[in-house]
């Protein structure tokens, strides 16, 4: 044992095999160079402080104005950007960097160039709805002209040669129509009919005539026609589509209601006057005024457009700066600020490697703020648990986001993702193994990581920032899923003769019988790598695969399992619990391949010794008859006995995982607080529990019944899982057959069939499902379907073995990681 110790301490630590070592340190920072301190440690991001004003308030902190001041720019920046959005100004060269802008200058700054665009904004607005009325006033002159100009084309020429004597006439006024009454030129009573013009949305024009007829109970006449030009509404900025109408009717009361309905419908009424010269005259009045409007207009979009463009270029930088002044308030936030001695107080984590650079980042804050008193930087005891850090890189990254996914490791423990960087495309490459189906994997990856400078730094949607994160973990799958699929042998589903040639031949040159009768073996010498080719449609192919890969699936989930089990052995050496070694790892082990393990020992030699013995029979057996013969389905000499042997051991291992370690962590507690009821003299646990940076041990209660319980649980989970365990990695044999099959189906039923035609048209399109079927159903869905449950095996089956993942992240406060949390 003392020289495995050895043997083990000689290995070379690994970065990610444990995170890094942790520190809890406190920062006593004078006040006048607490700012520029904060910030030193955000560029380094490499501290995590811990909040001491967690029972306060934001708005009772110490510079909760400043951090109002940042969120109040941090509004108006986002209001230029929506301006500058707005006015579709996207793309800005990246500008030089401008020598450091003081946070007061910036704040004048956005204060004028806000109140500069609000005032142009409202100028615009005011413009631009002055501009809508005049071109509204416009249209309904040239419409409802029209409707006026059309009643005139009505008239009989003697009609046109009548004085207004004659409109007078109380005769011709019962008779006249209701147009010919509105054209009449000169005054007109109050029992006169008289009309409103005006302009409205199109899509209120039924409701609007409905209403209006209904409140003059059908006493009006409602003409309408479309407007030939869109208005654009100042506020939305979007064109909206309106109509012109002109409603005759009679009488004042009539003229109240029809104005009140046309304010409540939102259509604006115009005055049009009956002289068709008059209509001449205004309409070019108001052709004018259009004319200078769009010209001031116009001349309005260019200066703001060039305001906005000047401050484009800057915007990114000033976002940047208040992002960061906001961060550093934020944290200083988090200080407990010591009013005697005029100095903020911080506490926080920080790798042990970094204590050195955080040191040095202090002094130079020290020295750049000109301060007299040096800020001081010491480690402490911590009772809590330190947070858990990496340090991964672009390859390893997706490989730890996928192991944190299911929790984060406990500190200092073994991490699962130094093996899943092999053994997750490894296993996803034994259910999807195809070398045609990997070299498509294969080509997307390399895409991927071609395109990697140009997509690393730009905004991705959800799914392809998905595929970009774990562009590495596609490359992997895919060189693994090819060497599978030469394993398999499996090209699109089709075989090939690539490394020699087959030990099988058919019966005759047609192999028409391959699939009923089988073939022949015509030499010694087996395929050299991978399934023999020929074995493809005969009659032992699928009985002999599903052996195959039943097997194979077994013998792979028992190798994982056990370098789980390895993996507790070195956790519990490492955190000094040789109760986990002796009561828990031992047994553990013990049980696992007394039986499965025992199991896969079967397998081997079968393979290797070409038995035709039953391993159900053996298994099933050794539980139900370990000392009858085995017959036939003797593998080696001794089995039998070594059966029996391994039952024992198995049997023996249950209560070894349950009953020794709960009852000696109680003989251990009762001896670690034997005799400390009695306290010292001016002591109470009120004095102890008032100190809570006390290195004091608190005694706690030990409950015997929870962690026998707790013991128990854990002891029978592992039995059962040691048996659903190896049946869940059957799931390798079953997707990989349903992969295998699926490809085959596709290839014989649509290709191949299509391909049997004597016709172009039918064999484009059984190349195009069989094109279509490959991409979204083999490539989309089957590689969706294999990682999905290679990560359940990952997660459940490997690292429910040792992992805890009840750890927290290391979240220092970084600058980096603030800008990408704003993306």
């Amino acid at each position: 044992m003392e020289r495995l110790e050895k043997l083990i301490d000689k290995i070379a630590s690994m970065d990610l095999m444990r995170s890094e070592e942790m520190t809890f340190v406190q920062l006593i920072i004078p006040f006048e160079s607490a700012r520029r301190a904060i910030t030193y440690l955000g560029e380094l991001g490499l501290l995590q402080f811990r909040d001491l004003n967690a029972d306060r308030s934001p708005f009772q902190r110490t510079f909760v104005n400043q951090v109002k001041r940042c969120a109040e720019m941090s509004r108006k920046l986002r209001f230029l950007k929506d301006q500058i959005t707005k006015a579709g100004l996207l793309s800005f060269a990246t500008p030089d960097l401008e020598p450091h802008v003081e946070l007061e200058d910036l704040e004048r700054q956005l204060q004028e160039h806000e109140h500069e665009l609000i005032e142009m904004n409202s100028n615009g607005e005011k413009l631009r709805q002055t501009y809508n009325e005049l071109l509204e006033f416009k249209t309904v002159l040239q419409k409802a002209g029209g409707f006026l100009a059309s009643g005139n084309d009505h008239r009989v020429a003697p009609e046109l040669e009548l004085s207004e004597s004659v409109y007078s006439n109380k005769t011709y006024s019962e008779k006249a129509s209701l147009l010919e009454q509105e054209m009449t030129p000169g005054p007109s009573n109050q029992s006169g009919l008289r009309f409103i013009s005006g302009i409205i949305c199109s899509s209120k024009v039924l409701r609007f005539e409905r209403m209006l007829f209904r409140a003059t109970r059908g006493n009006m006449f409602f003409n309408q026609a479309p407007a030939d030009v869109e208005i654009m509404d100042p506020l939305t900025t979007e064109t909206v589509e309106k109509t012109v109408f002109v409603v005759f009717f009679s009488g004042e009361q009539a003229r109240t209601k029809i104005l009140k309905i046309s304010e409540a419908f939102g259509a604006n009424c115009y005055p049009v006057p009956d002289d068709l010269t008059k209509q001449r005259q205004i309409t070019g009045e108001v052709s004018s005024r259009l004319s200078e409007l769009e010209a001031t207009l116009d001349a309005g979009i260019r200066h703001r457009n060039k305001a906005l463009s000047s401050i484009g270029y800057n915007l990114t930088q000033w976002t940047n700066m208040v992002q960061r002044e906001k961060a550093v308030y934020d944290t200083l936030n988090m200080l407990n600020f010591d009013v005697t001695k005029h100095c903020l107080v911080g506490e926080g984590w920080c790798p042990i490697f970094a204590t050195s650079q955080i040191q040095e980042a202090l002094r130079r804050a020290t020295f750049d703020s000109s301060s007299q008193v040096g800020i001081i930087f010491h480690e402490m005891d911590a009772v809590d648990s330190p947070p858990t850090y990496f340090r991964t890189n672009r390859f390893t990254n997706a490989y730890q986001e996928i192991v944190d996914a299911y929790g984060v490791a406990r500190y200092q423990e073994a991490n699962p993702a130094v093996y899943s960087v092999v053994t997750f495309p490894f296993l996803f490459a034994v259910m999807f193994g195809d070398w045609g189906h990997g070299i498509c994997l294969l080509i997307g990856a390399l895409v991927l990581l071609a395109q990697e400078s140009k997509l690393s730094g730009k905004k991705l949607g959800s799914f392809m920032e998905l595929l970009f994160g774990g562009r590495y973990v596609i490359l992997l799958m895919s060189l693994f899923s090819i060497y599978c699929g030469l394993l398999y042998n499996e090209f699109f589903s089709v075989p090939f003769h690539i490394f020699g040639g087959s030990a099988y031949r058919c019966r005759d040159t047609s192999c028409s019988d391959a699939h009923t009768v089988g073939l022949v073996k015509f030499q010694d010498e087996p395929y050299p790598f991978g399934v023999d080719p020929s074995w493809r449609g005969s009659r032992s192919e699928l009985p002999f695969l599903n052996s195959l890969k039943m097997k194979m699936s077994i013998l792979l989930g028992i190798a994982q399992m056990n370098l789980g089990l390895v993996l507790s052995f070195f956790n519990a050496r490492f955190f000094s619990s040789s109760l986990d070694i002796r009561y828990q790892f031992v047994p553990q082990i013990i049980f696992l391949n007394s039986l499965f393990g025992y199991l896969s020992l079967l397998i081997i030699i079968k393979w290797c010794t070409g038995s035709q013995a039953d391993l159900y029979h053996v298994m099933i057996y050794m539980f139900l008859s370990p000392t009858d013969d085995l017959g036939e389905n003797q593998l080696f000499w001794g089995q039998r006995p070594l059966q029996i042997a391994l039952l024992l051991l198995a049997l023996i291992a249950v209560p070894w995982m349950l009953f020794p370690k709960p009852f000696i962590l109680r003989r251990l507690h009762t001896e670690r607080f034997q005799g400390r009821t009695y306290g010292m003299l001016g002591t109470s646990e009120m004095d102890i529990d008032a100190e809570p940076d006390s290195a004091r041990e608190h005694h706690e209660e030990f409950n015997f019944s929870e962690v026998f319980v707790h013991q128990m649980i854990h002891s029978i989970e592992f039995v059962l899982g040691a048996v659903s365990n190896t049946a869940s990695y059957l799931r390798l044999w079953a997707l990989s057959l349903a992969h295998s099959e699926l490809s085959t189906v596709f290839y014989e039923k649509v290709l191949l069939l299509a391909w049997g035609y004597d016709n172009l048209v039918i064999r484009l399109i059984g190349l195009a499902v069989f094109a279509f079927a490959t991409a979204f159903i083999l490539l989309m869905m089957e590689t969706l379907s294999a990682f999905l449950h290679a990560l359940r095996l990952h997660w459940v089956e490997f690292q429910g073995k040792f992992y805890f993942g009840d750890g927290y992240k290391f979240k220092p406060f970084s600058f980096a990681l603030i800008s990408e949390d704003e993306d």
